[in-house]
C-alpha cells in the first residue's frame, strides 16, 4: 500500500482534459492588396529591425532611449509582467507537496484531584518532525490546467509588454516629427509675418506718394494679422508638441539635447526612415505582439476548460507527518519515540445544483469568445498594414505634386509682386497670391508629416520597434 498510491499518482501524471489546441484558420487573405504591395519588398522584416536601426537619427535615437529608461507606461507593463510570473510561479506550486518542518514544546500541570493522582501531574512533551498538509494529487489535470492557463497569462503580459515598448518608441518618433513639423510651419508663419510687413509699408509709402490706395493698405493690413495668428497658432502647437514629448519621454529632455532638437529644426527638414517589406499576412502571427498576447489569451481559455471537466472528478488529498516525540530532550530521539500520521483522503463530487457543469460551459463560451477577439485582432492588424501600404506610394505622388504647387505658387507670387511694384496691377493679386503660397506651403509640411508619420505606422503595424538592435547583430 505505501507504494501503491505513488505509483499510481506517477502513472496518471500524463492524464490531461485539456482540449489539444489548434491555432484558428487565418481570417484575413493571404496577401496584402495588389495596389498596397508594390514597394519593399525585400530586405530585413520590420519586427527583426531594431528601432535604432530603423530610425537613424540621433537625436530621434536620443529620445527612443531615454524614453525606454523613463516612460511610465513602460514600467507599469514591465511590472504586470513580472506579477503575471510570479503568480504563475505562486499557481505551479501547487503541483508539489508542502513540506513543513515542526518543533514543539509543551508543558502542563493537572490537580490531582483531576488526574486521580495523590499529587500533581508535571508533564513536559518535546516533538520534531515532518509534514505534508493537504497536497492533492493531481490525477486528472486540475491543478496542472490552472497552472497552464498562468503561464498564457504570463506570457500574454510579456507580449502586451512588448507592444507597449512598441507604442511607445513609433509615439516619440511621431511626437518628435510633429514638433519639428510645427517648428518648421512656425518659421513660415514668421516669414510670411515678416514680408507681410514689409508689404503693408510698401502700401502706406504708395498712399503718402499718391499711387496707392488706402484699400491696398487695408488689405495689406488685412493678411499681415492673419499671419501672425497663424504664428502664434504655430507657436501655441509647437509647445503642446514639446509638452507630449517630455509626457511620452517620463523626464525632462536634457538641455543638451534640447539644444540639439532646436538646431534640427533650424535645419527645416524631417529626418528620414527607410522603407520595411510587407512580408506577408500570416507573418503578423509570429510577429506582432498583440496578436501573440490574444493567442495566449485563446491558449488560457482552452486551458481553463480542462480546469472545469476536471471539477467532475473526484480529488484525492494526502496530509501526511513524521518525527518523534518525548518527554525530555535525551530521549526525543532516542528508540521507540517516532510518531507518523497518514490520512488520504477522498472527495468525490455527488451534487452541485449544477455548477461544475455551469462552469464547464462557461469556460467554453470563453474560448470562443477568445477566439473571435484573436481573429479581430488579427483582422485589424491586416487593416493596418494594409492602410500604410496604400498611403505609402500614394503618398509620393502626393508629397511630388504638392512641391510642385509650392513652385507655381512661388512664381505666382514673384510675377504679381513684379506687376504691383511696377504699378501695373493692384494689391489683390498680391494678396491672394501671399496666401495661396502660404497655405501651399503649409499643405506641403502637413503632407511630409502624414507621410513620415505613415512609414513610422507601418513599422509599428509589422511589428517592428521593440528590438534596440536587429537581431543576431
Amino acid at each position: 500500500m505505501r507504494t501503491f498510491i505513488p505509483l499510481l499518482a506517477v502513472l496518471l501524471a500524463g492524464c490531461s482534459l485539456v482540449p489539444d489546441y489548434q491555432r484558428p484558420d487565418l481570417p484575413t487573405a493571404t496577401a496584402w492588396p495588389e495596389a498596397a504591395a508594390v514597394a519593399g519588398t525585400a530586405g530585413k522584416p520590420a519586427a527583426d529591425l531594431g528601432w535604432s536601426s530603423f530610425f537613424r537619427d540621433p537625436v530621434t535615437q536620443d529620445l527612443i532611449a531615454l524614453s525606454l529608461a523613463s516612460n511610465r507606461d513602460l514600467r507599469v507593463a514591465a511590472l504586470t509582467a513580472q506579477a503575471a510570473e510570479a503568480s504563475y510561479r505562486s499557481t505551479r506550486s501547487s503541483l508539489f507537496p508542502t513540506l513543513n518542518a515542526t518543533a514543539g514544546f509543551e508543558r502542563s500541570r493537572t490537580p490531582g484531584d483531576v488526574s486521580g493522582s495523590p499529587t500533581p501531574q508535571n508533564l513536559r512533551q518535546y516533538s520534531a518532525g515532518l509534514g505534508v498538509a493537504s497536497w492533492e494529487l493531481d490525477f486528472f489535470g486540475r491543478l496542472r490546467a490552472q497552472a497552464q492557463q498562468a503561464h498564457e497569462t504570463w506570457l500574454q503580459q510579456k507580449e502586451l509588454a512588448r507592444s507597449e515598448q512598441i507604442t511607445v518608441v513609433a509615439s516619440i518618433a511621431s511626437g518628435y516629427s510633429a514638433w519639428l513639423a510645427d517648428s518648421e510651419a512656425h518659421a513660415i508663419a514668421d516669414e510670411t509675418v515678416a514680408v507681410q510687413e514689409k508689404y503693408l509699408q510698401l502700401t502706406r509709402d504708395k498712399l503718402a506718394h499718391g499711387s496707392g490706395t488706402a484699400l491696398d493698405v487695408a488689405q495689406a493690413e488685412t493678411t499681415l494679422r492673419s499671419a501672425e495668428a497663424s504664428r502664434a497658432q504655430y507657436a501655441r502647437q509647437v509647445a503642446q508638441d514639446m509638452d507630449s514629448l517630455v509626457l511620452l519621454v517620463g523626464a525632462p529632455v536634457p538641455d543638451t539635447l534640447s539644444q540639439r532638437m532646436v538646431a534640427a529644426a533650424a535645419r527645416r527638414a524631417l529626418p528620414p526612415v527607410p522603407d520595411v517589406p510587407a512580408g506577408l499576412p500570416a507573418d503578423l502571427l509570429e510577429r506582432r505582439p498583440d496578436i501573440l498576447a490574444a493567442e495566449h489569451v485563446l491558449e488560457g481559455a482552452n486551458a481553463n476548460i480542462g480546469a472545469a471537466r476536471a471539477a467532475f472528478f473526484p480529488q484525492v488529498t494526502l496530509t501526511a507527518s513524521g518525527g518523534t516525540a518525548g518527554e525530555g530532550l535525551s530521549r526525543l530521539f532516542g528508540a521507540g519515540q517516532g510518531a507518523w500520521l497518514f490520512e488520504p483522503s477522498v472527495s468525490v463530487p455527488i451534487f452541485d445544483a449544477g455548477r461544475n457543469q455551469a462552469n464547464l460551459d462557461l469556460a467554453k463560451i470563453e474560448k470562443r469568445i477568445e477566439i473571435a477577439t484573436y481573429e479581430k485582432t488579427i483582422q485589424s492588424a491586416f487593416r493596418d498594414v494594409a492602410d500604410a501600404l496604400a498611403a505609402r506610394d500614394t503618398y509620393r505622388d502626393q508629397l511630388a505634386a504638392q512641391q510642385a504647387l509650392v513652385a507655381a505658387e512661388t512664381r505666382y507670387r514673384d510675377l504679381a509682386d513684379l506687376r504691383f511694384r511696377a504699378g501695373t496691377d493692384n494689391f489683390l493679386n498680391v494678396l491672394v497670391s501671399q496666401n495661396s503660397l502660404l497655405q501651399a506651403r503649409l499643405n506641403l509640411v502637413s503632407l511630409q508629416l502624414a507621410a513620415q508619420q505613415n512609414a513610422v505606422s507601418l513599422y509599428k503595424a509589422l511589428g517592428g520597434g521593440w528590438q534596440e538592435h536587429d537581431s543576431g547583430a
